[in-house]
Parts: C-alpha cells; sequence; structure tokens
C-alpha cells in the first residue's frame, strides 16, 4: 500500500521498521521556548514553505501567537502553500489567513534586495529539505544568507530532519556548473541537515564575497541521522510520500534527459518510464495537473518501473544513489544526440557522466571516480556537523 507523508508523523524508524518512541523527534520549530525569547521586541522576517509546522500549525501563526512581529513572509519555490509548479514563477501575494505580505524567492528575484529587508531584524528561516544538492530550498538558504549578510542581520535557522541524511554519495559538483540547482562543491547526497549545510555555507566562506553571516542554528532534539525519517508533510508537489524522497536524489537525473519521471501521475519520482522502452509490464501515461501542469510525455503511455518495492526495502540495497535505472534506460533508447539534454549537466554538476553512461561504463567503474572528491568532501562537512555521524 502507497503511504502518504500526509498521514504520518515524523518519527524514527528502528532497525525492525518499528517507531521508537522512547525518544521522539523534536524539529526546533517545535522548541518555542528557545527561539521565541530570540524574537521579542524584534522586527521578523520568516522564510516558510507549507512544511514549516508546529504540531500542525504553521510556523507563522505560531510565532503571531507568541506575538512576535512578523513584518513580511519570503517564499521558495512551490510558493508559501507548496502548491506551485517545480520552476513556475511565483508572484508576490498577500496570505489569506495572516494578512502579511509574502515575497517571492523564486523567478526572477531569488535574493532579497536591500530594500526588502530595511525594515528587518532578524530572519528566521524554517523550511524541510530533503538532502539533495538540486533541490532549490538550500539555494534559497544561501541566499537569504548572503542578503543578510551584506545589511548586518541575523538568520536564525529552525533545523529539521533530513530523510537522505544517512548517506553520502555522488559526484562532487564542479564551479563551473553552478546553478540555482547546484550552488556549492558539494556531492548529489550530502548527508547533513540544513542547518549543519547553512553552518558550512558560511564557515567555507561560499556566500560571496567570502562575506560572513551572523548565523544561529537551533538543533533538533533526538536527531539520529543514520535512521529514515518519515516527514508529516509532502516537502513539495512532485515528492507525495517517503518512496518519492528516497528515490529523488537518483531519478532527478532523468530530468536531464528525454526519460518521464511520473511528473503528471499519483506517483512521480516512484517510477520512470519512456513510450519507446518497451521493458517489464508498467505502464503509466502523464497528465496535466496539480504541481505538474506541463508534464513531459504528456497524453503519451509510457514504458518503465515503478521503485516503490526497492524502496520499501532501502535498507538491504547496495546502492541508495543509483545509476543503474539511468544506465539502463540509456542501453535500450539511448541516442547520443537526443537522449540527454543541457541540463543534465547542470543536474550531476560535472560533464564526464553523460560521456562516461554513453561510452558504457558500469556504475562501479563510474561511482569509482567520485571516491577522491567524496572524501574530501567529508573532511570539510565534519567540521560542522552538530549531531553524530553516521560513519
Amino acid at each position: 500500500m502507497l503511504l502518504s507523508m500526509l498521514s504520518l508523523p515524523a518519527c524514527v524508524q528502528n532497525d525492525n521498521g518499528g517507531q521508537n518512541k522512547k525518544e521522539p523527534l523534536q524539529t526546533a520549530a517545535a522548541q518555542t521556548d528557545i527561539y521565541i525569547p530570540l524574537l521579542k521586541n524584534k522586527n521578523v522576517a520568516v522564510v516558510a514553505n507549507h512544511s514549516s509546522l508546529v504540531a500542525n500549525v504553521h510556523l507563522v501563526d505560531t510565532m503571531l501567537s507568541h506575538g512576535i512581529n512578523i513584518v513580511k513572509v519570503f517564499a521558495p519555490e512551490h510558493g508559501f502553500r507548496g502548491l506551485a509548479d517545480a520552476g513556475a514563477h511565483i508572484k508576490n501575494e498577500t496570505d489569506s489567513l495572516s494578512g502579511l505580505p509574502i515575497i517571492s524567492l523564486y523567478g526572477h528575484n531569488r535574493k532579497p534586495g536591500p530594500e526588502t529587508l530595511s525594515d528587518i531584524d532578524i530572519i528566521v528561516f524554517d523550511i524541510q529539505d530533503v538532502g539533495a544538492r538540486f533541490y532549490t530550498y538550500i539555494s534559497t538558504l544561501s541566499y537569504i544568507m548572503e542578503a543578510a549578510a551584506e545589511q548586518g542581520i541575523e538568520v536564525l535557522i529552525l533545523d529539521r530532519p533530513n530523510p537522505n541524511g544517512f548517506y553520502i554519495d555522488g559526484p562532487v559538483m564542479e564551479e563551473k556548473y553552478t546553478s540555482f540547482v547546484g550552488m556549492h562543491t558539494v556531492p548529489v547526497v550530502y548527508g547533513m541537515t540544513i542547518g549543519e549545510y547553512g553552518l558550512m555555507v558560511n564557515g567555507e566562506n561560499w556566500l560571496a564575497d567570502s562575506i560572513k553571516c551572523d548565523l544561529r542554528v537551533i538543533p533538533l532534539k533526538n536527531y539520529e541521522r543514520s535512521k529514515r525519517y518519515l516527514l508529516d508533510v509532502k516537502p513539495s508537489p512532485n515528492l507525495p510520500t517517503w518512496q518519492s524522497v528516497y528515490l529523488y536524489p537518483s531519478l532527478c537525473l532523468f530530468e536531464g534527459t528525454v526519460v518521464s519521471v511520473g511528473r503528471g501521475t499519483e506517483t512521480p519520482f516512484s517510477v520512470y518510464g519512456h513510450p519507446d522502452f518497451v521493458y517489464g509490464s508498467y505502464t503509466f501515461t502523464p497528465m496535466p495537473g496539480l504541481g505538474a501542469a506541463h508534464p513531459k510525455l504528456s497524453a503519451q503511455k509510457c514504458y518503465g518501473q515503478n521503485l516503490e518495492e526497492y524502496a520499501a526495502h532501502y535498507r538491504e540495497v547496495d546502492e541508495h544513489f543509483n545509476l543503474s535505472w539511468l544506465i539502463g534506460i540509456y542501453e535500450v533508447i539511448g541516442n547520443d544526440s537526443t537522449f540527454f539534454i543541457p541540463y543534465f549537466e547542470k543536474l550531476t554538476g560535472n560533464e564526464d557522466l553523460r560521456q562516461q553512461i554513453i561510452n558504457g561504463l558500469s556504475q562501479k567503474e563510474i561511482k569509482a571516480g567520485w571516491q577522491d572528491d567524496l572524501d574530501a568532501f567529508k573532511r570539510i562537512r565534519k567540521k560542522y556537523l552538530i549531531y553524530d555521524d553516521f560513519e
């Protein structure tokens, strides 16, 4: 049965799949006794979306109930309520519940300008990340930190668990491929919470002109990096289940190809397929809908695989970041000039992976070439960990 994140609490799963009720996870946003006093008598901006919840109440409403003076809200990709398509330009608006102005940080204006921060003393950042380099919430955080540093404004990150925080893998991005889907020289899966990631960006001088942000992180309680976390809200429209969140780092590479990952179906990022990939018995047909107004291969019957069962046995698999699906479908329908699109290099962060797949290298051979870069990244990462590591 498909498990929806909308009906599951954030919890720790132990090795036999049961819930560890002795030490429940507590997000930073739930620890109001720690951060609310830091916000009293200050003009506050909040960077938040639909995932910014405190016991099913939005963080903005929670802070307002404590008398915090919120001046404005900044919204990332997918908007404040999380319903917009990936890549859609989000318009500025007013929140109908709180009456607060919402300023989009996606589209043409990804970084707050000085005029939007002139009346702000502190920025609170609270968004659920999924732990993949090309998931744009960490890019939004970097721009927030940079803008705040330029204006001498403090940033407070309310930390949340990383559902893919139990491993590190993928090519480390090369600087020449820097974009909004990859701003820093980290691997595809970096094994850090968003709070730890912010500390690394600051500590490694990755903000423009090596400027430093006045940054503070409120840590999680009872967080274990090696455990799988089921989120109580889908982090974006096309990641509706824990299976899709787990498979996202691997399947997102298909976004740089002609292959569909199920946008426009009930199982986005849990399936992949193409009309020419007549393999197995699984089929799906992408259709326009919420979160997928113009899905790839719309109204075309696609043949491929459903990977939900693979995700269900994730403890037993050898490769969490799995290239075998990409390699396999390329071997069947690949064409050097049409299978990949230029966006592929933005996602991989290098120019090697495309050619390695074209040349027929195996997953083992490809990953062997990443190890030195991954080892170097791990040495950097270690300096900024708040919680015990999995190694």
